[in-house]
């Protein structure tokens, strides 16, 4: 898990990457290659 200031440019490491919500905190995630997650911090 990879923690960024900004996720804007994670998100496009990967066409199945998504920006979503949980408990108040940004994460990317990505079913098809979870190597790509990442967190904002």
């Amino acid at each position: 898990m990879k923690i960024a200031n900004s996720l804007k440019t994670l998100k496009s490491r990967h066409k199945a990457c998504k920006i979503i919500r949980r408990k108040g905190k940004l994460l990317v995630i990505n079913k098809i290659n979870p190597r790509f997650k990442a967190k904002q911090g």
